[in-house]
This record gives structure tokens, C-alpha cells and sequence, in this order.
């Protein structure tokens, strides 16, 4: 069986910054994290993506670190990657992607990964 992967958008090497931290997190879990990010540098061992795929098999789950101001460019991206669920961190709250979302069959939440990892729920 395949793992099921998350896609953090919006990673960042800056170990105080909430995206650095879900990914360490995820990890720490058991789940496969592709982190990517603007600019390069690692989160622990593993490096940010600055070069986005276009295909990622056995996506599960997009997790959002990128605010809604910067989100419209990234629609169609997202889409592509068929995602189950988009999770909207706080301060990426976006009702326009949550609807078109909604209409492609794409589940979505306005959560907090890191909460959701430590209450066993992701």
C-alpha cells in the first residue's frame, strides 16, 4: 500500500514559522510531506520544493500556509493536483477556494494541522 502524501504549501525554512513546523510534525507522524515553498532551504533533512510538480500520486491532503491575497494564482495548481482535502490553516481562510473546491468534490476545513497532529484527528 501506498502512502498517503500531504502538500504543504507555503513551507518555509524558518523554524519559527507554523509551516516549518507541520512539516516536522507530519513527519514525526508517519506521513510522506512534500513542502513546497518560494524559497529553498530545508525543514529538518528534508528539502523545500521549489519547483512544483504537477503531478503528485497519492495525494491526500493539501495543507495551506500561503494567505488568501496570494492564493488566487495557486487555484488552478491545486486543482491539478486532485487533492481529497484542503485544510485551511489559520489566516488562510478563503471562501472563494473553499467554494470552487467544494465544486470539484474536494473536501475542506478551516483547521489548524498542528492542532489537528496533536489531538490525533488529522
Amino acid at each position: 500500500m501506498k502512502t498517503k502524501i500531504t502538500a504543504v504549501i507555503g513551507a518555509s525554512p524558518n523554524e519559527n514559522r507554523y509551516s516549518y513546523r507541520a512539516v516536522q510534525m507530519l513527519k514525526s507522524r508517519g506521513h510522506e510531506v512534500l513542502p513546497l515553498g518560494n524559497r529553498k532551504g530545508e525543514i529538518g533533512n528534508q528539502e523545500i520544493v521549489t519547483d512544483w510538480p504537477k503531478l503528485v500520486e497519492n495525494l491526500d491532503t493539501v495543507t495551506l500556509y500561503v494567505g488568501p491575497q496570494h492564493q488566487p494564482p495557486l487555484y488552478d495548481y491545486i486543482f491539478e493536483l486532485k487533492p481529497k482535502r484542503i485544510i485551511f490553516n489559520p489566516g488562510t481562510e478563503n471562501n472563494e477556494l473553499v467554494e470552487l473546491a467544494r465544486e470539484k468534490g474536494i473536501e475542506t476545513e478551516y483547521a489548524c494541522t498542528l492542532v489537528m497532529l496533536s489531538i490525533g484527528n488529522y
